[in-house]
């Protein structure tokens, strides 16, 4: 038992020095020892399996302490494999806020493009000149009742809130 323990502690150690290159690993070599450390955690895992059975059949006196190592090898490994979760998921994250930000960046939101499509529309349905500046007009001036309706309801809230305080 003691040989395959050694290992195995051993082993969860260099998983441990792994998870530390994560951190600073680049892109293309980051798979690659993501998945180097999930092989060697289910290679502990069953390695730790064997473990238990090879504790429980050591002698009464040695029995409790080789379970106890046991148990503490099967918590270290259950918060790598946490660790390696936890990295994972907070990386997909990242790349899919990295992959949202350039959708967004690569997106006009520009009025005069609107603008421009639905003149292109409108020249398409055959308008005319004078209706289209007719109703560019109309925008315009819609725009200036739209900021004074929005001004005159914020002087009566303003009014209301005074008269009631």
């Amino acid at each position: 038992m003691e040989p395959l323990y050694q290992q195995t502690h051993k082993q969860v150690h260099e998983i441990q020095s792994h998870m530390g290159r994560l951190e600073t690993a680049d892109k293309q070599s980051l798979h690659l020892l993501e998945n180097e450390i999930q092989a060697s955690i289910d290679q502990i895992f069953s390695r730790l399996e064997r473990l238990e059975i090879l504790s429980s059949k050591e002698p009464p006196n040695k029995r409790q302490n080789a379970k106890l190592r046991v148990d503490q090898l099967k918590y270290d490994v259950q918060h790598l494999q946490t660790a390696l979760r936890i990295f994972q998921h907070r990386r997909y994250a990242n790349e899919e806020q990295e992959r949202q930000r350039e959708e967004l960046m690569s997106r006009t939101f520009t009025a005069n493009g609107t603008q421009k499509k639905i003149l292109d529309i409108a020249n398409m349905l055959g308008l005319s000149n004078t209706v289209m500046r007719l109703i560019e007009k109309r925008a315009f001036q819609d725009k200036y009742f739209m900021i004074g309706g929005m001004l005159l309801t914020c002087v009566i809230m303003f009014l209301v809130v005074q008269y009631l305080t």
